[in-house]
């Protein structure tokens, strides 16, 4: 299954050209990583301590300084709290130290907009990116009919939403227009660095290279869970891609530390 993942992902640079690259390139430039999926055993992510300090190694070795670690919050299948996170995020800098791998990790969470995602709005203070930013993430398949009253009511607690990998919502293909609508109601949007080389598919790679031209994104993310990401991820520095990305007034920098 890796070999052919890692053919397709080659298989995508090599239609681009590869063009430009400069030797050794990295994702220095972007400083921080906002998307991951690396506290161990807490979700479809890293599974072990093992798993987790091989992708922070893969991440660190790929430029980034600090990484903003998002364990999913999603009460059916994931039901993280605040607790568990900072307890999983406590574990992985402890190991991340005594391995000295130069890197600064933090953690916030990925909150899936549902009622308990609601009652947490009322209820407890929220994992934030940086200041009162907040990553959340919906239905791939199905808008939520609440989406834009939740959004309301974040704003209205003191939170401005980050929309994660919004290429990714199916139903908003048909529906450009709307993504429009997110930022002009406020929120920032979130481009998963794999879509731009079609590891989601081309559907949605088209739809991430339009919001690119139209500069709607504002934050990008590895939203890494597994080897495979990092091999992509890796794969895509060598790429035309790389000066898309190179190019481009992404907001990740300033969440260094």
């Amino acid at each position: 299954m890796f070999s052919r993942l890692f053919k397709r992902a080659r298989k995508e640079d090599d239609a681009y050209g590869n063009q430009d690259v400069p030797a050794g390139a990295n994702w220095g430039f972007l400083g921080a990583d906002m998307h991951s999926h690396l506290v161990a055993g807490i979700d479809d992510g890293a599974k072990t301590m093992e798993d987790s300090l091989g992708l922070v190694r893969n991440l660190a070795d790929m430029g980034f300084r600090t990484i903003i670690t998002t364990p999913h919050t999603m009460v059916d299948f994931y039901p993280n709290t605040t607790q568990t996170i900072n307890k999983g995020l406590a574990e992985l800098q402890q190991a991340v130290k005594e391995q000295n791998i130069p890197v600064t990790i933090k953690a916030a969470s990925e909150y899936y907009i549902d009622e308990h995602f609601i009652k947490l709005l009322d209820t407890e203070p929220l994992l934030t990116i940086c200041k009162n930013e907040v990553l959340v993430e919906f239905s791939m398949l199905y808008e939520p009919p609440m989406l834009f009253d939740v959004i309301y009511k974040m704003q209205q607690a003191g939170y401005k939403p980050i929309i994660a990998h919004p290429e990714r919502y199916l139903f908003f293909h048909k529906e450009f227009h709307k993504y429009r609508a997110l930022r002009d109601r406020g929120c920032l949007l979130q481009l998963n660095m794999l879509s731009v080389c079609g590891y989601y598919g081309r559907n949605i790679k088209a739809i991430a290279d339009e919001l690119l031209s139209k500069n709607l994104y504002d934050y990008c993310g590895s939203d890494m869970h597994h080897d495979k990401h990092a091999a992509a991820l890796r794969a895509m520095a060598g790429s035309k891609d790389y000066a898309i990305f190179a190019n481009y007034p992404f907001l990740n920098p300033g969440l260094c530390v």
